[in-house]
């Protein structure tokens, strides 16, 4: 008797854009790791003030955010493969021509003005992009295995960029970075498609008899991105989470991914150890937001912002105290813990997005983020003030503890939508 054998199954599309799309979020973090390890190497070899560094970190973090929501609508126009890699080029350069500056203004136009607009394109935005596009189940995880990418790309590169920076020279650490960029194109280009149609299938998850056919492109990115902004913005709901992804830009970041080592370092702790329990954040991170996606298909969205940011500011209030020139246990807790809250925000923010705003849920997201970096630019600079002019950063910590609290309130005052918000696909 013969024993019919089904074959093995066949691995779906969607994983493998979406695992192209980790690798291309991973490369695009290289740089946004890079500020709080830079700050103190550039003051000592320029002499500029860390008031004046932070704004160029400031308008990095802006343009980051900003444009992302233009960002998510040239996608819809020119494809996601042609704009993440174009993005990652523009990356390379700014990265690349910080080794050729020598005045605080070329450090803006190449770390602030060029890298932000790369990273901009590659923000959260693509993230929701990809998975709104090829994932009906499995939708949260795969946006928490995304968002986890640029913490995976901070525990490679801090470490890294560290190092150089101390034994070659943070030209040497911005050169790796530039390199690490391009290396990823040909990944993008050649793996990345823009929607199931393309390869002649349905998104992960949908039905049997779902529509295969690739929609139109939407013309006029700038005036879709804007009108979609005009509609959503006279929403409660936009607004509330626009303010608590505001505060979570400004306790993430802004505060913490900028200042953390230079902050640890007024301790007396060397700055290649601060940098490795940032980067530990990145490991924790990754954790804690795939964890994050998994409870964000299970659990109100909403009360899962409120618990995330309350504990933020808890934790927050506390770090002033934890500050040594070695790791103290508690210190360690802290990193545990910051690192599982990183950016857990983002599978439950992403998802009220899309239950709010339907389809257009990915460009809300886009300018909800847009405040989130906003937020984080505010941050960066005030907390590099606040140092210059107090000596220490304690002001800043606790400050922020207060935000927090703020934003888990505005989670919590959410309404739960009963279905979308109809938003006109101009």
């Amino acid at each position: 008797m013969t024993v019919e054998t089904r074959p093995a199954p066949k691995l779906h599309r969607a994983w493998l854009i979406a695992g192209a799309a980790f690798v291309a979020l991973l490369a695009s973090a290289g740089f946004r790791a890079a500020p709080g390890v830079l700050i103190d190497p550039l003051h000592e070899e320029f002499g500029w003030s860390r008031t004046t560094i932070s704004s160029a970190v400031s308008v990095n973090l802006v343009l980051f955010g900003l444009f992302a929501p233009f960002a998510a609508a040239l996608m819809e126009r020119f494809g996601i493969r042609r704009v993440s890699a174009t993005a990652l080029t523009v990356i390379a350069l700014g990265a690349g021509g910080t080794v050729f500056m020598t005045a605080s203004w070329q450090l803006v136009l190449c770390w602030g003005v060029l890298v932000g607009l790369g990273t901009g394109s590659m923000a959260m935005g693509f993230a929701a992009m990809v998975a709104t596009r090829w994932f009906v189940q499995r939708r949260g995880v795969v946006t928490g295995v995304l968002t986890a990418a640029g913490a995976t790309g901070q525990l490679i590169f801090l470490p890294l960029i560290a190092n150089l920076a101390v034994t070659s020279g943070w030209r040497t650490a911005s050169l790796v970075i530039a390199i690490a960029a391009l290396a990823v194109v040909p990944v993008v280009l050649l793996v990345i498609r823009d929607h199931p149609a393309d390869v002649g299938t349905t998104a992960y998850g949908a039905p049997a008899d779902a529509e295969v056919a690739r929609p139109a492109p939407k013309t006029g990115s700038v005036r879709r991105a804007l009108s979609v902004l005009g509609q959503a913005a006279r929403t409660r709901t936009f607004w509330l989470l626009a303010v608590g992804f505001a505060i979570c830009g400004a306790t993430t970041n802004g505060l913490v991914g900028t200042h953390f080592v230079p902050a640890a370092h007024d301790h007396g702790m060397p700055q290649t150890t601060a940098a490795g329990l940032l980067a530990l954040v990145g490991v924790f991170d990754v954790v804690g937001t795939i964890f994050s996606g998994w409870l964000t298909d299970r659990v109100d969205p909403r009360v899962l912002l409120g618990v995330y940011y309350a504990l933020r500011g808890l934790s927050l209030a506390l770090l002033p105290q934890l500050f040594t020139d070695s790791v103290q246990p508690s210190m360690w807790a802290f990193i545990l813990f910051y690192g599982l809250d990183w950016v857990a925000t983002v599978p439950p923010t992403v998802a009220l997005c899309v239950r709010a705003f339907g389809d257009a849920g990915p460009i809300v997201f886009g300018w909800v983020f847009a405040c989130h970096q906003l937020g984080a630019a505010f941050a960066a600079s005030a907390a590099g003030l606040v140092r210059d002019q107090l000596g220490n950063y304690n002001l800043a910590w606790y400050s922020a503890a207060v935000l927090a609290i703020i934003a888990s309130i505005a989670s919590v005052a959410i309404t739960r939508a009963k279905q979308p918000v109809p938003v006109l696909a101009k």
